[in-house]
């Protein structure tokens, strides 16, 4: 049985260790038959991205033989196979590592890369026989003097020189081309930063004469109008088009075959209900970094991998800086809802905030979300967004849940925790009002009437409570019980009945009548019903009525 490459990006080794491999070549043949001169794949992270831009460079590379890596492929048959393998001089570059908190931090570890490129073609193209003036620049570039000027020309340069020694157009492959771009959104220096990648971008790409093909992947497509400027040139296939839809990601058929492979077909529902849910054009693709890692696991335990392999810094960002409009939606999400947008392919950084139909797109091209039900209209697609799968889900609850842990560094929200299972509502009051205004910014809980945004906020808190089980809006007998916490073991603990409310300020309705509508509320719907057709019989009935920045609790 083989091995499964997990966290090998470079095709060569994954080959020729006899690596288990899913065939992606045909995007080869898909590339070379295109119109576009130069192709920008968008994909959700851990999705390939990386694997396919090294299969593409040994491929096209023409440093070395690389056709026995390719044999047995089903791109080794066809015509494109004997025409091209090996014939282009390649320029390859990833960003996937450019995270940093400062543009100069970030420009010199991009200009790191390029020298490293430079230093790769160094004997090819013979910088001694160079005309003065090429020489001067390409030696400034590996000597570190460079002026940023003309490291944002490095690219055009290069290709340049490898077409005069080749004879041959070359094959330009950036990775994970708007990692930085993230960064400097996230750290504030976006607006230094995206002209100096306009710039180095635009030298590759436009009007390059010496180009034969480019290729771009990373998670978005950042607007044409802020990066891609006057690149005329430039083919966007994003999850939300038919073209290079199997190239990335898992097909269900891929699936299967690698669960049989390894022996685990009968495990294909459950891998379905975690990892499953992206419509890519007609396709459905299950996230290949999560099934790799579920089968390498000697347990093979639906743990959120894809979820631990990033900080969800920006998802973090997003959701922060949110309208309380998109707060509702993330409680509705979170409740299994979806959520219809429009779907806007090209992002624009500094017009994020203004416009909650930018954080949808974002979240949507960066896997967050699925659209379930997509029209085209007036050239705009308007999808129907929700949480593709139960990995996606955990990373929602948990970004809340971590924010939560954040905002009480100390111990308390272990006690208020512990004062909530034992009954104490008076501290449990105190502690949550406390917990509401010290996270009164990310919640908007000055804002009226709007109880989703407050069950999102404790749901966050109770994620924390691991032991127990957390109901949450669930049909019971007469009505839709707001929040239920049974413990998952001991059915001698507290079970806690919650019923939630904010003040009704038309009518003139007072905390202490708010309140009691609550626990009416409990009894008259016959919540603990369900609760004691579980086993539970020591249960707790509480109302909680939330005014703005005040909390109030009564059992």
């Amino acid at each position: 049985m083989k091995r499964l490459p997990i966290g090998i990006s470079d095709f060569r080794r994954v080959i020729k260790d006899n690596n288990y491999f899913i065939d992606k070549s045909l995007i080869i043949q898909e590339l070379i038959n295109s119109n576009a001169q130069v192709t920008l794949l968008p994909r959700p992270r851990r999705f390939g991205k990386t694997l396919n831009l090294s299969m593409l460079r040994y491929f096209f590379e023409n440093r070395e033989d690389n056709q026995e890596l390719f044999r047995g492929l089903k791109i080794y048959k066809t015509d494109e196979f004997k025409e091209h393998i090996g014939k282009y001089p390649v320029i390859f570059l990833s960003f996937k590592d450019i995270k940093q908190k400062d543009f100069e931090s970030s420009y010199n570890k991009l200009y790191s890369l390029i020298r490293r490129e430079f230093m790769r073609h160094y004997k090819e193209i013979d910088v001694e026989s160079l005309d003065f003036l090429d020489k001067l620049e390409y030696l400034n570039i590996l000597e570190g003097k460079a002026t940023q000027q003309s490291v944002e020309d490095s690219l055009s340069l290069l290709s340049k020189l490898l077409f005069q020694k080749c004879n041959q157009q070359v094959v330009i492959l950036i990775d994970e081309y708007d990692t930085p771009i993230h960064a400097s959104y996230i750290h504030g220096y976006y607006n230094e930063f995206i002209e100096f990648i306009r710039n180095l971008l635009s030298g590759a790409f436009k009007d390059n004469d010496f180009l034969y093909r480019g290729v771009i992947t990373g998670i978005l497509r950042v607007s044409r109008e802020s990066i891609f400027s006057g690149l005329n040139n430039i083919a966007t296939y994003s999850i939300v088009d038919y073209e290079y839809s199997n190239k990335f990601g898992f097909t269900i058929n891929e699936t299967r075959q690698i669960l049989t492979d390894f022996e685990l077909a009968n495990k294909y529902n459950e891998v379905s209900d975690s990892y499953n849910g992206y419509e890519i054009g007609e396709e459905t693709i299950f996230n290949p970094w999560s099934i790799i890692n579920f089968i390498a696991d000697k347990r093979h335990r639906l743990l959120p991998y894809w979820a631990n392999t990033s900080s969800n810094e920006l998802l973090k960002h997003l959701i922060n800086i949110s309208s309380l409009s998109f707060k509702k939606s993330l409680e509705q999400w979170l409740k299994g809802n979806s959520i219809r947008s429009e779907i806007d392919s090209n992002i624009v950084f500094s017009e994020i905030e203004k416009n909650d139909k930018n954080i949808y797109s974002l979240l949507f091209f960066s896997g967050y979300l699925k659209c379930i039900n997509k029209e085209l209209v007036n050239k705009t697609y308007y999808c129907d967004l929700t949480i593709p799968n139960k990995e996606v889900h955990y990373i929602f609850r948990n970004i809340i849940s971590s924010w939560l842990n954040e905002s009480f560094r100390d111990d308390r929200l272990k006690v208020l925790l512990n004062a909530l299972l034992s009954g104490n509502i008076k501290l449990f009051e105190r502690l949550f009002s406390e917990f509401v205004l010290e996270t009164l910014s990310f919640y908007d809980a000055n804002r009226k009437n709007e109880e989703a945004v407050y069950h999102a906020f404790l749901l966050g808190i109770l994620i924390n409570l691991s032991d127990y089980e957390v109901i949450s809006n669930r049909e019971t007998c007469l009505g839709r019980v707001d929040i239920i916490l049974l413990h998952k073991e001991d059915k001698n603990k507290l079970a806690i009945i919650m019923e939630l409310k904010t003040i009704d300020e038309f009518e003139e309705e007072t905390k202490e009548k708010a309140l009691d509508k609550a626990l009416k509320q409990i009894e008259k719907n016959r919540y603990e019903i369900e609760v004691k057709k579980r086993g539970y019989n020591n249960i707790l009935k509480m109302g909680v009525v939330f005014d703005g920045k005040r909390v109030w609790v009564k059992r």
